[in-house]
């Protein structure tokens, strides 16, 4: 149920952000979601891809500073209020979410997918299924993925 998120440590200049996404298209390799976040002096950019293993030996042979991370990926309902229900879930649960970031596609009709670090994922995954969220595994993601 976790999946394999490519985190890479980017400095913070013009065409930076070029560098991973040349080097991963040139391997095949498809990014399907990614999150960027900054400071003034580097970025992090992070990025579920069908191949996380290859996509990081080509990334680390290209230069770039690459980490393995385990996220989960889950859906939400797509109204009003959806994520604040699962959010309500997480603090009861004494769940603790590092960071999220939205999916590039749609779940099931009206949900939408998130993914979430948490600081103990195992255990955020045992409350989310007990309290009902769909925790979305990464043979069903991945096929939702284009190709």
């Amino acid at each position: 149920m976790k999946i394999q998120q490519i985190s890479l440590f980017l400095e913070n200049k013009t065409g930076r952000l070029s560098v991973p996404c040349k080097v991963l298209a040139e391997a095949g390799i498809n990014i399907v979601t990614l999150s960027l976040a900054d400071t003034q002096q580097f970025g992090i950019m992070r990025l579920i891809v069908k191949e996380p293993a290859k996509a990081k030996e080509v990334l680390t042979k290209a230069g770039c500073v690459v980490n393995l991370t385990e996220v989960v990926a889950i859906e939400v309902s797509d109204e009003p209020g959806g994520l604040a229900k699962v959010l309500e879930v997480m603090e009861q649960r004494q769940i603790n979410v590092e960071y999220m970031y939205a999916f590039t596609f749609r779940g099931q009709q009206d949900k939408a997918v998130l993914v979430f670090r948490f600081e103990n994922p195992d255990h955020a995954i045992t409350q989310l299924q007990a309290a009902g969220v769909n925790v979305i595994e990464p043979v069903e993601l991945y096929g939702r993925m284009p190709k």
